[in-house]
């Protein structure tokens, strides 16, 4: 069975920092493109970073730029997501897929993150 699992969200004062994993099973990690997207309350699905399949080409949303770190570890079929300097805008659940469509690929569950102020 295709899955991936999020962990690591959790509650963060503003400037803090978290950092997201997502393992993956049942499928090949190492040749897959991978996303993050998050929605917060009462929003849409958002875009947050690509990272393809070897790491080495990697995109961001102009709002979290400069502040979040995406990586991927093949042999561990793992992937990351370091957020520094969070802001309350960031609170959201956050997914990692396999696409950026919500109705193709493999989508975790999610995994909540609260920035208070």
């Amino acid at each position: 069975e295709e899955q991936l699992v999020e962990s690591g969200g959790g509650m963060v004062d503003s400037g803090g920092s978290l950092t997201l994993s997502c393992a993956a099973s049942g499928f090949n990690f190492a040749q897959s493109w991978m996303y993050w997207l998050r929605q917060a309350p009462g929003k849409g699905l958002e875009w947050v970073s690509t990272i393809n399949r070897s790491g080495g080409s990697i995109d961001y949303a102009d709002s979290v730029k400069g502040r979040f770190t995406v990586s991927k570890d093949n042999a561990e079929n793992t992937l990351y997501l370091q957020m520094n300097s969070l802001k309350t805008e960031d609170s959201a659940v956050y997914y990692c897929a396999t696409s950026p469509r919500r109705d193709r690929g493999v989508w975790g569950q999610g995994t909540q993150v609260t920035v208070s102020s």
